[in-house]
Parts: C-alpha cells; sequence; structure tokens
C-alpha cells in the first residue's frame, strides 16, 4: 500500500479528520481539526471527500517523504514548502512521484497547516474516526503526535475535483490577532454589566499555556454577579468559560464534553476556522453577533468552498 512516511515530525504534527462525533454523553472528545475550513479544502483540492483524514501541522511543519507517487495538497498557515528542493505554492494541487520529499518552512501567518493526500491517510479508524485526540489518547498511533519515522497508509484514491468545478478560495488568515464574532452564552447574566462591556471592548491575548483543548486568554478580569461554579454541563466549541480567575477560556477541538464554569459567550462557527489559526502571543477581540447574522456568515463561508469534491 501507498504510504508517506514521517522524517520530521514538526512541533505538534496529528492525524485528523471531521472528528470523533456521536459519543460525548460517554465523555469521549470529539478532537478533530482546528480549522475546520482549511483542513475541507485541502481535501477538496484533492479530490477528497471533507471527512478524509489529513496530517494538521502546528507552528512548526513536518518534513515529509513519499514512498510511492500521490497527489496532495497543503491549506491553512502560510508556510514556504519545497518538493524536492523546488518552491511550491500552497492551496494547489501537486504530484509527487515516488521518493520525493516535502518540506515546511519558518511560518509566517497562521498556525495550523493541513496536508491532505488524495485517498486520505488510510489510519484505522477508533469509534468511525481517524481523529487524534491528545487529551484522552484515542486515535491512530496511541493518540499522541507523530514522530519521526512514523509511516501513513494512503488510501485509494477516487479521482481528482471533476472539470469545470469552481476553485476554493483559502481563508482569510490572522495577522498578530484577530476580531472573532459570538453569540451571548447561555450563562452571560452570571457576568456584571461591566464584565460584558469589557468583553466587548478590550483584547485578550493567547496565552502560552493554551493548546488544542482550549486558549487560556489574559487580559481585563471579568467579574462574576456571584459564584464561578454551575452544574456541569455541555460545552460545544468556541464555548468561552469564565472560572473564579475571571480570565476566559475559549475551548477548541479537544475540549472536555462538559464544563462547571459559566459560558458568556460562544464564537460562531463560521469564524471558529479562524480561531483555529491563531497562535500564544496574538490578540483576540470578540464582537457580539446575532443568530441571523451568523448564519449569513456561515452561508458566506461555505461558499468560499465553492463545488470543488462536492
Amino acid at each position: 500500500m501507498a504510504a508517506v512516511a514521517v522524517t520530521k515530525p514538526g512541533m505538534l504534527t496529528t492525524v485528523q479528520d471531521l472528528g470523533r462525533w456521536g459519543y460525548q454523553q460517554s465523555g469521549v472528545p470529539v478532537a478533530g481539526p482546528m480549522d475546520p475550513y482549511s483542513h475541507r479544502l485541502a481535501n477538496r483540492l484533492v479530490g477528497n471527500p471533507d471527512d478524509a483524514a489529513t496530517l494538521e501541522a502546528t507552528v512548526v511543519g513536518p518534513d515529509v517523504r513519499f514512498e510511492d507517487g500521490a497527489t496532495f495538497a497543503v491549506a491553512g498557515a502560510e508556510f514556504p514548502l519545497t518538493l524536492d528542493g523546488a518552491a511550491i505554492r500552497p492551496n494547489a494541487a501537486y504530484y509527487a512521484g515516488p521518493g520525493s520529499e516535502l518540506r515546511f518552512g519558518v511560518r509566517r501567518r497562521g498556525a495550523r497547516a493541513y496536508l491532505a493526500v488524495a485517498g486520505g491517510f488510510d489510519v484505522p479508524p477508533l469509534l468511525g474516526s481517524r481523529a487524534t485526540s491528545l487529551v484522552s489518547a484515542m486515535g491512530p498511533f496511541g493518540g499522541r503526535l507523530l514522530r519521526a519515522g512514523d509511516r501513513l497508509p494512503i488510501g485509494d484514491a477516487r479521482g481528482g475535483p471533476g472539470p469545470g468545478a469552481e476553485e476554493p478560495l483559502p481563508l482569510v488568515l490572522p495577522s498578530g490577532g484577530a476580531q472573532i464574532r459570538v453569540i451571548w452564552g447561555p450563562q452571560a447574566d452570571a457576568f456584571t454589566e461591566e464584565a460584558r462591556r469589557v468583553f466587548t471592548t478590550a483584547r485578550f491575548e493567547v496565552t502560552v499555556q493554551s493548546n488544542r483543548m482550549g486558549y487560556r486568554l489574559d487580559g481585563p478580569r471579568l467579574a462574576h454577579v456571584r459564584t464561578a461554579d454551575i452544574l456541569s454541563e455541555a460545552t460545544p466549541i468556541g464555548s468561552l468559560q469564565v472560572p473564579a480567575s475571571g480570565q476566559p477560556i475559549l475551548l477548541m477541538a479537544d475540549r472536555q464534553t462538559t464544563g462547571g464554569y459559566p459560558k458568556i459567550a460562544t464564537v460562531i462557527t463560521a469564524d471558529l476556522p479562524t480561531a483555529g489559526q491563531l497562535a500564544p502571543g496574538d490578540w483576540i477581540a470578540f464582537a457580539p453577533c446575532s443568530l441571523a447574522e451568523a448564519r449569513r456568515a456561515l452561508v458566506a463561508l461555505e461558499e468560499r468552498l465553492g463545488d470543488v469534491g462536492s
């Protein structure tokens, strides 16, 4: 079977598909890509379904060797890319011959890039998904980061994008930070009026304590009206929960399934890919929007993907 070998793993490279859905009631995290838009874009460029497994590279990209010929694409964060020493561009499909080597240079913008190969990475699924959940050690390779020497089999390609298919547009990457749209959360009234005002006017910094489970943010303290504890309830991706410290935590792909802190807001689905491209040191600001605006934003984002692979 055709395969890709990892020669250098990068800082944090994992196998991801669209996530392990349907088991949250049993405490199983969803996982999946931090930037689902770029994951889907890379897959569509090589003719894969959206849920095919890709490699998610974080901040420092990997070097890989194609043991056999394969079509591939890289989307997401901006890295200089070379194939056998020749510069190639992101957001485009290329053919790599047997023994060809793909290398990632020093990151320029964004935090996470996605490498897709035609046919997807055919690692064994667990509970119907090939996503790596680091927090629960579930998924391929025992749910761990990729290491040098790991070998990833490639599935059977179903053929490239059809003729005349619209080329999808890459995500607009944040540069040093981003304004993210939110819907007020289920416990917004658990915070003082001043805290809600500050939440929508201040900038917060993504700290080095952040990871795939969530971003710990540093900024003005958000005061609770009373206690910082609630009965544990479901924690959707994009939830902004605020513990007693008053510093919000933005829950991301590897989030826990339930939480006992009040949630002041939730990032809208259309802005989750942008949030997924933030790195420690970047700023983040929050802008409330209506449900109608959130729906329109999601429709616009989907239209950017075009009809490639659909």
